[in-house]
């Protein structure tokens, strides 16, 4: 009861901190950044800014108190993890790639400096079991929201042919509990006995009987990020798909940490998998994307909805991604040439049938506005050209061509 009412506290610092609210301006930026992307190349509408701002700050309060009771159970401790090192190093490999801003990689490379020739001079376990808690709250994350603001879009694959598919891109303020550790020959005053169990990452010298260890609560503002493509499923199944990969990959390197934390050999095998890993689950997802069969392509029969617009007649009337369009007034149609002329003399009542995305057949009624669009955007057909396409130039490279053009 005692510690969790000092974290509730640390929780509510760190919630009232400037640093805090700068994230939180952050993503506002970035929120409103994909807005102007949509009305710019796709000329729809976002959800409100204020909305999507609000629901990403509720998730990583959400996600802050899970990572905060986390770290806390595991005992990390921030004294001797290496942040100092690992910021500008993630921020050195970003220029090589962007995927690259990730503590796995930065801290993995730490590590194994570490290890090897003893510089920099930090606790491996420790800064592993902060690498492993950070991606097992952004699994949790992924999990509940990773599908929502994802950005219809066509793509051109290596074969030439256009897909449609949904560009998945969160952002999450993250308010933090974190722990550091301080060693005096005294235990001070209203410290707490902890039981023999913990924590379950041990510090380096906690073997020293002449010295009391114990830890400061201090609150940490930090931001989670997230990146994918949905080709060959919806949005949510495949935020789902990477959150449950994600979490494989973070519960492991959490038990590899707590393991190297008592036997020194499992030091490398954890400084190891942390950038191994995490590659490994980009690969796998990004080539199971890239195999296809393709999800948003045109099907038989039909007209498929790609995505249909918030707030719109379309929207409001239950069309979503994945659904087929049948008839438009009793009318047929198997081609978005033949769906728009449909329309076009349909008038200002417009009954459409469809089937779902989970194959049920169903009927609406819209009434479409003079100069309102009805809102949906359908999957790319022949001839069609990309309206975004995969960044593979590290930035590095591309401010060099830039800068050596002419």
């Amino acid at each position: 009861m005692t510690l969790g009412v000092m974290a509730l506290s640390s929780m509510v610092q760190a919630l009232l901190s400037p640093f805090f609210w700068l994230v939180v301006l952050l993503v506002a930026v970035q929120h409103h950044r994909l807005a102007r992307t949509r009305r710019r190349f796709l000329g729809i509408p976002a959800e409100p800014l204020w909305l999507s701002v609000f629901q990403a700050t509720l998730m990583g309060i959400m996600g802050g108190c899970l990572g905060s009771g986390l770290l806390l159970v595991l005992g990390v401790s921030l004294t001797n993890a290496g942040l100092p090192y690992v910021w500008p190093l993630a921020i050195a490999l970003m220029l090589l790639s962007p995927h690259l801003l990730c503590f796995a990689y930065a801290g993995g490379l730490l590590a194994l400096s570490s290890l090897a020739f003893g510089l920099p001079q930090l606790e491996v376990p420790q800064l592993m079991g902060l690498v492993g808690a950070l991606h097992l709250v952004e699994s949790f994350l992924i999990l509940l929201s990773g599908h929502r603001g994802a950005m219809p879009v066509y793509l051109r694959l290596g074969g030439g042919e256009v897909v449609g598919g949904f560009n998945l891109q969160r952002l999450w303020p993250i308010p933090l509990v974190a722990t550091a550790l301080v060693a005096a020959p005294y235990l001070p005053p209203g410290g707490i006995e902890m039981p023999a169990w913990w924590p379950l990452i041990k510090p380096a010298d906690s073997g020293d009987a002449a010295q009391h260890f114990y830890y400061l609560m201090l609150p940490v503002a930090a931001a989670l990020g997230y990146g994918d493509l949905a080709l060959t499923s919806s949005p949510t199944r495949r935020s789902r798909r990477s959150a449950l990969t994600l979490l494989a990959y973070s519960v492991t390197l959490i038990l590899l940490a707590v393991g190297a934390s008592y036997r020194a050999t499992l030091a490398l095998p954890a400084a190891l998998f942390a950038p191994l890993g995490h590659e490994l689950t980009i690969i796998l997802g990004r080539r199971a994307e890239l195999r296809g069969p393709w999800r948003y392509v045109p099907p038989p029969g039909g007209v498929m909805v790609l995505d249909a617009v918030w707030g719109t007649p379309a929207y409001r009337a239950g069309l979503r991604s994945g659904s087929i369009l049948r008839t438009v007034n009793g009318r047929r149609v198997a081609r978005r040439e033949e769906f728009a002329a449909a329309l076009e003399a349909a008038g200002p009542y417009v009954e459409l049938e469809y089937t779902t995305p989970g194959g049920e057949w169903r009927r609406v009624g819209l009434r479409c506005e003079a100069g309102r669009p009805l809102g949906l955007i359908l999957v790319p057909e022949a001839g069609d050209a990309p309206s975004a396409v995969p960044v593979t130039v590290p930035p590095l490279v591309a401010w060099w061509h830039r800068l050596f053009r002419k």
